[in-house]
C-alpha cells in the first residue's frame, strides 16, 4: 500500500520557545499519531484540538485503517492537562478545555470508525488517562504508571466516574479516583485497564504489530463491529460526558480549587495541607 504523507500540526507551548507537535504519519495502514510537547505532554486547548484535528484525519483518510497514538517525550505518555495554564483562568476557558477534552475527544474517537491503540511509555495521569482509555486498546511498557492524581490538586477526575467503574469495579475505581495514587502496568494489566504489557523497548513495535494485525481484517465488517461494540459499551458515557464538565468546571472555581491549581503551579503545597 502506498504510504500517505505525512503531516505535522503545530501549537503554541505554554513556557518557552519550542513548539508543541502533534504529527500523522500514515503508512502501511496504520496512522500514528504522535504527542511532542515536553516535558511532560501536558494538554492545552489547543493541543487537544490539534488531536482531535490528527484524529479526524485519520478518520477521512482510506489509507489508515487503524490509529496508534504515542509519545515522542522520553519517560512520559501525557501528564494531562496543564494545570499551570488554568491558574487564574476564566471560568470560560476552563469550560471550553474540559469540553475539548471530555466531549470533544471522545467524539472524535467514536467517529473514527477504525481501532484506536495508545501505546503507553511511561507516565499517563489525569487527562493522559482520558486520552489512553479513550482508545480501544492499551499496550503498555512493564515500567508505565497511572494514576488520578487531581483531588491532590482540588479538582476531580469527573470523566472517569463514568468510564472507570465499569472497566475495573465499583470500588476498586473508588480507590483509585479518590487517593489520587499511582499504579503500575502489572496493576493496571490486573485491572483490566491494559490489554497487553510488554518490556519497555517493545511498545512501539508490539502496538505497531498489533495495528498490522487489525489492519489486515476486513474492513468494512472491522467498522462495523467497532460501531456496535461502542454502542454496546456505552454504559452512559455520552450523557456523563456533559455532567463531568459541569462536576470539573464548578470544582475548579471553587475556593479549593483554584489554591490547588495555584498551589501546583507556584511549586507550592496547597494551603489545606499546610493546615495540619
Amino acid at each position: 500500500m502506498k504510504s500517505a504523507p505525512a503531516i505535522t500540526v503545530k501549537t503554541a507551548q505554554t513556557k518557552g520557545s519550542t513548539m508543541a507537535t502533534v504529527q500523522v504519519d500514515i503508512r502501511d495502514g496504520v496512522a500514528e499519531i504522535t504527542l511532542d510537547n515536553p516535558p511532560a505532554n501536558a494538554l492545552t486547548e489547543a493541543m487537544v484540538g490539534q488531536l482531535i484535528a490528527a484524529l479526524d484525519r485519520a478518520a477521512a483518510d482510506s489509507a489508515a485503517r487503524v490509529v496508534v497514538v504515542r509519545s515522542a517525550v522520553a519517560g512520559r505518555f501525557c501528564a494531562g492537562l496543564d494545570l499551570a495554564a488554568l491558574d487564574g483562568a476564566a471560568p470560560q476557558k476552563i469550560r471550553a478545555l474540559l469540553q475539548q477534552l471530555y466531549i470533544g475527544l471522545q467524539d472524535a474517537q467514536r467517529r473514527l470508525g477504525k481501532p484506536s491503540i495508545a501505546a503507553v511509555t511511561g507516565a499517563a495521569r489525569g487527562g493522559g488517562m482520558t486520552l489512553a482509555v479513550s482508545c480501544d486498546l492499551l499496550v503498555a511498557g512493564e515500567s508505565a504508571t497511572f494514576g488520578y492524581p487531581e483531588i491532590d490538586v482540588g479538582v476531580l477526575p469527573a470523566i472517569h466516574f463514568t468510564l472507570l467503574p465499569p472497566i475495573v469495579g465499583r470500588h476498586r475505581a473508588f480507590d483509585l479516583l479518590f487517593t489520587g495514587r499511582s499504579f503500575g502496568a502489572a496493576e493496571a494489566s490486573a485491572l483490566g485497564l491494559v490489554s497487553r504489557v510488554v518490556p519497555d523497548a517493545a511498545v512501539l513495535h508490539a502496538a505497531r504489530q498489533l495495528a498490522l494485525q487489525l489492519a489486515a481484517k476486513p474492513q468494512a465488517t472491522l467498522q462495523a463491529g467497532r460501531r456496535a461494540f461502542l454502542a454496546a459499551c456505552d454504559n452512559g458515557s455520552q450523557g456523563g460526558s456533559t455532567t463531568a464538565v459541569d462536576v470539573f468546571c464548578d470544582v475548579a472555581v471553587s475556593a479549593q480549587g483554584r489554591e490547588g491549581v495555584q498551589a501546583f503551579a507556584q511549586k507550592r503545597p496547597p494551603a489545606w495541607r499546610r493546615r495540619g
